[in-house]
């Protein structure tokens, strides 16, 4: 278990700043994922922690320790890659003991550490196996067990879980957590899949341009992010521009195109002023279809599409505002669902679900 931190890291490539004067901290025994669109600077990072980048500037440390031009072999980390990276002329002893072997360690030694780690990951008594003989997810365990068993300060995965199918990855992300905290890993994680982090991180950080646009526990970015990127990112939302009016108690009032609203604030160092142009922010799943309007939170739009998925039904609005067009909504457990195009509804919310936005 290690803490991390970064200071003032730079890391360029050619002309393209891929990490700009990037301050980080990573607590010991963290699940701590990191996310972004691509080319944002996730595995550049993620690859100078590790020590495969050595950045221009800056610092990297481990429990206060700079380690910045340490190489990888020595900084007591394990890689796990998106490829898995196993070497398909070996079995899975021989693939997980590779490391412990680099280490010259006596044979009885790694068979006892080899045969921990296959047990960690649930591949106890498998050893023998050919790597062209397993599944995607048994592949997955066995690279996860060749990253362990060198017993790493701090495991990286790059995209680990992107190459299984759907019902494997939402297995194995509950199994990478478990082993994470019942060894007390710190681990940091790069992924493109939101639900996989929001599942099982314990904070995340978003990154764009190389800059860090908001980090902390998931609920967190989810309910408030502080820009409409991270908005954007995190999920689905809508996106309505608007105008502030005044602050009405634990709330502002916006003028829209699509009506008044009342909603709270995100990611303002100041309170707005009455005219400043904000962007709302309402989740999908935030919104109810509804025959009644109301004075503030109440959308009206005509039925274009309905989509029956089982635990959610999904709706669209078209609305008569050119700049919003559409307002997508999401009923969880739906008791009915609406059918027929061009029916006349309302899409309402509650103010504690608009998130107010700077423009």
């Amino acid at each position: 278990m290690v803490s991390i931190k970064t200071r003032g890291l730079v890391k360029r490539f050619g002309d393209v700043v891929a990490l700009d004067h990037l301050d980080l901290d990573i607590e010991p025994g963290e699940l701590f994922f990191l996310l972004g669109p691509s080319g944002c600077g996730k595995t550049t990072l993620l690859r100078a922690i590790a020590g495969f980048h050595i950045p221009e500037e800056g610092t990297i440390l481990f429990d206060g320790e700079d380690v910045t031009n340490v190489p990888p072999h020595k900084r007591g980390t394990a890689m796990m890659f998106q490829s898995y990276a196993l070497w398909p002329h070996l079995n899975v002893f021989k693939n997980v003991a590779f490391g412990l072997e680099e280490k010259k360690l006596p044979k009885d030694e790694i068979k006892t550490q080899v045969d921990e780690a296959l047990a960690m990951v649930q591949m106890g008594g498998l050893g023998s196996r050919k790597i062209n003989q397993l599944s995607g997810g048994q592949q997955q365990r066995v690279a996860l067990a060749r990253a362990l068993v060198v017993r790493p300060r701090c495991l990286m995965l790059d995209e680990p879980l992107s190459n299984l199918d759907a019902k494997l990855r939402i297995e194995m992300r509950a199994e990478i957590r478990r082993i994470c905290k019942e060894f007390g890993l710190t681990a940091i994680y790069v992924t493109h899949d939101q639900k996989e982090a929001l599942s099982i991180a314990d904070r995340m950080a978003i990154l764009d341009n190389g800059h860090l646009a908001q980090i902390g526990p998931p609920e967190e970015i989810y309910r408030n992010p502080n820009s409409s990127l991270v908005a954007s990112f995190i999920g689905e939302t809508n996106f309505i521009p608007g105008t502030i009016e005044k602050n009405d108690g634990d709330y502002f009032r916006v003028k829209t195109g699509l009506g008044n609203f009342k909603g709270r604030l995100s990611g303002f160092k100041d309170k707005p002023e009455s005219g400043a142009k904000v962007i709302l922010s309402i989740r999908p799943e935030c919104l109810s279809l509804s025959e009644q309007g109301a004075d503030f939170n109440a959308i009206p739009g005509s039925l274009v599409e309905s989509v029956y998925l089982g635990e959610i039904a999904q709706y669209s609005l078209k609305t008569g505002d050119s700049a919003t067009n559409h307002i997508r909504i999401s009923e969880l457990n739906p008791r009915r669902v609406v059918r027929g195009s061009g029916q006349k509804f309302f899409a309402t919310t509650s103010p504690d679900d608009v998130v107010i936005l700077a423009e």
